[in-house]
This record gives structure tokens, C-alpha cells and sequence, in this order.
């Protein structure tokens, strides 16, 4: 029988009924219609149910439409981690415009730069930032709409800066507005600007695929059902929470919001509203682990708790897991929605002592499943780097959940995406088993007498001590070797450890070269989300040593 060439092609069309743009938005049209009464959000006295979220969210669209904004529009918001914030990442996008959420330690020059550089049309600002916001609007060139967040949960700090609150804008909307499903899944839906170390930040661009398919990825990494208590220590602005406001609209599950980040918060949430997960930089490990006896709150249960950036030292992992915490280590940019590889973990591994479970969790691991690619390669010819676990390549991704590129940088966007595949900038090597591990970033290699030094390396050894809170390692001039590690370090209350000691039990740990020839105590330059900023540590022991103080 002759083959027909176009049997799979020929009538089998794309239509409305078998193919619908992806937009994580229907995640909260389903919660709202399948658990309609069950509690979306907790945020101090105030509780809404997944019906009043949803009504909330079409109301936020509504009022935004009848005001002039819609597809091609950005709206920014500057909030803490509230109900406002949340909603805004469902009724935004349910206009057609795309939401800029502001990184809210940012001072006004950055602002005023990311509300003219993303063209905002409209801001929603918490009174509490109302001193940096107004310094912004300030050195804008046109006015735009300004509406407050009066939190109650604020206690009525900062000043009224917009024509009218949130609550009244909701009050001008629909709670039936009918919003309209994009008419493409590559549409934009967010605008998050990176910590710009050098220059300006870049606006990455996210699109609606790919929020809706890491949404869905957070459930199968994370092994998430619909019981889940979401404890929001990460900052929604930050690469939109890791998708995790629509991966909890996607289970139904409960959102747990948090003004301030402390270990009080922290242990009160678990006790008061049976907290299950959260995320968070190693920072918000360390709330856990140097809680004081009065921050700590009882609970019968495990918790589940992402982190990235710096992997946890064995000592931390041990403490974390006596007090009944999980961590599963991801890892991951802006530029890849956030988390977009998993230090998979394997049940065998339990059986392992606590310092070998620390060192394969160090591992940033595999993929996450809807990421198509990742790989650690040489960074121009793109030749993956054997799997040996020492030759050092450059990170790349490819996939789904890669953003569209740096608005209006098409210079930037063609680099970061040359070859098909996104350069990470981050380095690192590729074990046995396929599970990478990085071991810089390709800036922050230390280059002492013509040998490399990981930076990441040499923390992970301090981390090991227990009096080191947090510490940083940067390069050093010097006249012999060209230059040296120095290291920065926060110690826990009423540690006694010495500069002499610490470089000792570097030495006992690694080859003599790659320790640190001084130690300064002091503290560390972090970001909102507790990274340690490379670049800022740096420019501080540069100063320290023009001052002859290092």
C-alpha cells in the first residue's frame, strides 16, 4: 500500500477546540470554580477563599481596562509580600499588559530608571516604600498613576503618594469582568530587572509559556499536592516568587504572606497556620538555625524548604533536619524564571552520613522537567566538557522556561542567546553521574600564581565552621602571586573564633594555595533575597586596603 505522504497533516488543524494559548491566569479561573470556599490567602486578620482571590484579581483587571491599560501596557507594582501583590500577578495579565513587579530595596535612581526603562503606565505602591517611590517619580520626565496599598498589617507607615487606594480601585472594577485569553502563549506577561552589577539593570522579559510551564514544574520538582501551606519568605519580586504564585493557584493550595522575614515569622506561621513550604537564599536557613529559644514555636510536621544560591554545609543541613526541615537545593537566574535545575535527590542517599548527603547536595543538579536543556560546556566553541567532575565549563540553558530576552537590548539579548542556548555566566563541571556543580561565577575566579581558585570553594569550607554565619571570599592584589583569597565573614553571637583559627581550619580542609591570607569580620553586602553581592565586597575590600585596613 503506497504511504500518504500528508496523512498528519492534511485536515488535522490547529482550532480552538484542540489547541488554547498557555497562561497560567486559568490556574486561578480553576482553583476558584473547583475549591471555591477553600482559603487562598492568610495575611495577618485578613483571609480571602479561592472565589474571593479570583473576584479580586477580574476586579483589578477590570478597574486597569476601564483606566486605558491593556496589551503592550506595563504596570508596576512596589509591595511586600501581600495579597496585593499576588492579585496583581493575575489581574494584570488578565488585561493583555504585563507586570513589572519592583524589587523594593532598590533606591530611587534604580526605580525612577526601571519605571522609564519599562515604560510603566501605571505604579501600585505600598505606602511603607512611599519615601523611595516619590524620590522616582520625581526624576521622571511625564507623571504617571499612582495607587497606595494601605496594609494594615504596616501600621500606617509612609506617606499617601497616589489619587486613591487599592481597595477603592478594586471597589471601580467587576468582579465578573470577563478577561480574554491571550491570543498567543509567547506573549509577555512579566517584566523582572536583574540586580545590575555593572550599569544598569537588564529587563528580562518572561512569557506566558513559560510562566505557565514552570508553575507546573515547581509541582513535579517539589513533589507538591494540594494540602500545601505556602510561607511566602521569598519575595514575590523577585523572578515572580520563582512562578510560585501561580503554581499555588494551580494546587488550590494556601498562601501564608510575610511583611518581614524573621525567624519569629518564621516558626509563628509553621505553629499558627500549619506551614508546609517555603523558599528562600541560605539567609532564611540561618533564621531557622540561630533562632533564639523565643522565637521558636513547636510544630509536629515536616517542612519543606527550597533554597538556592550558596548550597548548604553539612552542618547546616544537620541542624535543619534535627529541628524537622527538608531542604532541596535548586538552582538557577532570572533569565530562567528563577529555579531551573534541581539538586534531584535519590533514597539511597539517605543512608549516607551527613557530610557525604552535604556534598552531593551541594550539587546544583539536574534540569528541572520543563527545562528542555542544560549543559556545562566550553563557552565559545559550546563542547560540553567531559563528565569528570573537574574540567570547568561555562553553564547553558535552552528550553521553555528561558526568557524572550532584555528588553530593548537587542545587543544583550543576541549574546546571552548566541549559538541557541543561554550563557549563564556561571562556571562549573559535570560529575559522573550528569549532576553539575558550579564553582563560580566566570568574573569571580581568583587567578593566584597562575592557578584558579573557586571562590564558592573556599566559602563552602568557612561554612563549615561553627561560628560562620555567612562569609564571602574575593581576590586580592598582590605583588608575588598576582593575587590572593580574602574572605569577609559574619560570626554568630558571641563566637570567640579568631582570624589565626579560621585560616587554620581552612588549611586542614584545602591545598595551602587556595586559602584565605586574611580574614576580615565584617558585614556582608547582600541583596533582598540574601545573595551576597560579589561586585559591592569587592569594592569594600578595595577601600579597606586603600585605607591600609586589609
Amino acid at each position: 500500500m503506497p504511504r500518504t505522504p500528508r496523512k498528519y497533516e492534511d485536515h488535522l488543524d490547529k482550532t480552538p477546540a484542540n489547541h488554547v494559548p498557555l497562561t497560567p491566569i486559568q490556574f486561578l479561573e480553576r482553583a476558584a470554580h473547583a475549591y471555591p470556599d477553600k482559603t487562598s490567602i492568610i495575611h495577618g486578620r485578613r483571609r480571602y477563599t479561592w472565589r474571593e482571590t479570583y473576584a479580586r484579581a477580574r476586579r483589578l483587571a477590570s478597574a486597569l481596562t476601564r483606566r486605558g491599560i491593556g496589551k503592550g501596557a506595563t504596570v508596576a507594582v512596589m509591595a511586600a509580600n501581600t495579597p496585593e501583590l499576588y492579585e496583581a500577578h493575575f489581574g494584570v495579565p488578565m488585561t493583555g499588559a504585563v507586570l513589572n513587579a519592583l524589587n523594593v530595596r532598590l533606591n530611587a535612581d534604580d526605580i525612577a530608571f526601571i519605571l522609564d526603562h519599562g515604560e510603566a503606565e501605571f505604579l501600585i505602591t505600598d505606602r511603607e516604600f512611599s519615601a523611595t517611590v516619590r524620590k522616582a517619580l520625581e526624576k521622571l520626565e511625564s507623571p504617571i498613576p499612582v495607587i497606595d496599598i494601605d496594609d494594615p498589617e504596616a501600621g500606617g507607615v509612609g506617606a499617601r503618594l497616589g489619587e486613591t487606594d487599592y481597595e477603592a480601585l478594586l471597589a471601580e472594577g467587576d468582579p465578573d469582568f470577563a478577561w480574554v485569553y491571550p491570543d498567543d502563549e509567547w506573549n509577555a506577561i512579566t517584566l523582572n530587572y536583574t540586580s545590575g552589577t555593572t550599569g544598569n539593570p537588564k529587563g528580562v522579559v518572561y512569557h506566558s509559556r513559560g510562566a505557565y510551564l514552570n508553575a507546573l514544574g515547581n509541582i513535579v520538582t517539589w513533589g507538591l499536592g494540594h494540602d500545601i501551606v505556602y510561607l511566602w519568605t521569598l519575595p514575590m519580586f523577585h523572578c515572580n516568587g520563582w512562578c510560585f504564585p501561580w503554581t499555588l493557584a494551580a494546587l488550590a493550595g494556601t498562601n501564608v504572606c510575610c511583611r518581614k522575614v524573621s525567624a519569629d515569622a518564621i516558626f509563628g506561621a509553621i505553629a499558627d497556620h500549619g506551614v508546609t513550604h517555603f523558599c528562600g537564599a541560605p539567609i532564611v536557613l540561618g533564621f531557622v538555625i540561630n533562632a533564639s529559644d523565643a522565637e521558636r514555636r513547636a510544630f509536629d510536621h515536616t517542612v519543606n524548604v527550597m533554597t538556592a544560591a550558596a548550597p548548604p554545609p553539612a552542618p547546616v543541613l544537620a541542624r535543619m533536619a534535627a529541628e524537622g526541615f527538608k531542604v532541596t537545593h535548586t538552582y538557577g537566574l532570572t533569565e530562567v524564571y528563577g529555579p531551573a535545575t534541581v539538586c534531584a535527590w535519590h533514597d539511597d542517599w539517605d543512608r549516607l552520613d551527613m557530610e557525604d548527603q552535604a556534598r552531593l547536595k551541594s550539587r546544583q543538579g539536574v534540569r528541572y522537567p520543563v527545562q528542555e536543556g542544560v549543559m556545562v560546556a566550553h563557552p565559545e566553541t559550546l563542547e560540553p566538557v567531559p563528565w569528570d567532575g573537574e574540567t570547568m565549563g561555562e553553564v547553558f540553558f535552552r528550553g521553555n522556561i528561558t526568557m524572550r530576552g532584555y528588553l530593548k537590548n537587542p545587543a544583550a539579548t543576541e549574546k546571552a542567546l548566541a549559538g541557541g542556548w543561554f550563557h549563564s555566566g556561571d562556571l562549573g563541571v559535570t560529575h559522573p553521574d550528569g549532576y553539575i556543580q558550579l564553582k563560580d561565577r566566570s568574573k569571580d575566579i581568583i587567578i593566584s600564581g597562575g592557578e584558579n581558585i573557586s571562590s564558592i570553594e573556599v566559602e563552602g569550607v568557612l561554612y563549615r565552621h561553627p561560628d560562620v554565619v555567612a562569609c564571602g571570599v574575593v581576590a586580592k592584589p598582590d605583588d608575588k602571586w598576582g593575587e590572593t583569597p580574602v574572605a569577609v565573614v559574619e560570626l554568630r553571637d558571641g563566637a570567640t573564633v579568631t582570624e589565626a583559627e579560621l585560616i587554620a581550619f581552612c588549611r586542614d580542609a584545602l591545598t595551602h594555595y587556595k586559602c584565605p591570607r586574611e580574614i576580615i569580620f565584617d558585614a556582608l553586602p547582600k541583596t533582598s533575597t540574601g545573595k551576597i553581592q560579589k561586585y559591592l565586597l569587592r569594592e569594600h575590600v578595595q577601600r579597606l586596603i586603600a585605607a591600609g585596613e586589609a
